[in-house]
């Protein structure tokens, strides 16, 4: 079963798997994040002949809990450009903006020659233990996915997660989109307390991309969503009530990209 059903041109409706971490009744926000990627994608193609852009950037903001109901999908073109876009995506429950993605979209040029990171390799998911993600947080999405894990501390981990259920159904989903409906996950797999006993939910999430994730053929899974996709994590609080969870993510090939969530740390 895939995590959405399009059920319009521009609605899509979520299945069981989107079941949320802090309240089941909710969605988790991590689908809604792919699907809206996705939904940006098959607008490029829609209206642009030339090749896609590069994605630089993916920028969420979540305006509120959602329940587990259909979503809306508005996209359109802030800053058009030849070499460089600005698109939004609007999320919308019952006529409300929930989810806003900002996209920034540049044109690709050959820098392989210049290409190089600092950013230290995560393990493989062979080099890491199995996690029961489910024994911390209640819902379907968790229960959507496997997971491996190091925990290295309170609040700072290695971690690989894939889920073998395709992102919409019926619908192929590019790398970039399966791969983003996963990323959020990142803020409850380096956990600093227990989650029962402190919120610390997450207000948007920001990814800033060297390049698009890549998966070899044995590292997709049989539904083509994806493969391990690989989080070295860690989590902070600040004493007034604020967190930042920041993650470096990792394909097969190594890191592609940079991510980061506000908390909202609620003793």
């Amino acid at each position: 079963m895939a995590y959405w059903i399009r059920t319009s041109p521009t609605t899509l409706a979520p299945t069981a798997h989107v079941g949320g971490a802090w309240s089941e009744s909710q969605q988790h926000i991590a689908p809604a994040f792919g699907v809206l990627v996705h939904e940006v994608e098959r607008h490029l193609a829609a209206r642009r002949e030339a090749p896609l852009p590069v994605v630089s950037r993916l920028s969420f903001d979540i305006l509120g809990p959602i329940p587990l109901e259909p979503l809306e999908i508005e996209v359109e073109v802030l800053r058009p450009g030849r070499s460089i876009e600005l698109v939004q995506a609007t999320a919308r429950h019952d006529g409300r903006a929930a989810v806003l993605l900002r996209a920034w979209l540049c044109a690709e040029h050959d820098t392989a020659g210049l290409a190089g990171t600092h950013l230290p390799p995560v393990p493989r998911a062979d080099e890491l233990d199995a996690w029961d993600g489910t024994a911390t947080w209640p819902g379907g999405f968790i229960a959507s996915v496997e997971l491996r894990r190091r925990e290295l501390a309170a609040g700072r981990s290695h971690t690989r997660v894939r889920t073998h259920h395709p992102l919409v159904d019926d619908e192929p989903a590019s790398p970039l989109a399966a791969t983003v409906g996963l990323v959020d996950i990142t803020n409850g797999v380096a956990v600093r307390v227990d989650p029962r006993e402190v919120a610390f939910p997450n207000l948007d999430l920001t990814i800033h991309l060297l390049r698009a994730p890549q998966w070899s053929g044995n590292e997709r899974t049989e539904s083509g969503s994806g493969g391990w996709l690989g989080l070295d994590t860690q989590v902070s609080f600040g004493p007034g009530g604020l967190g930042i969870t920041q993650s470096v993510l990792h394909d097969d090939l190594g890191p592609f990209a940079i991510s980061a969530q506000t908390l909202t740390v609620r003793p």
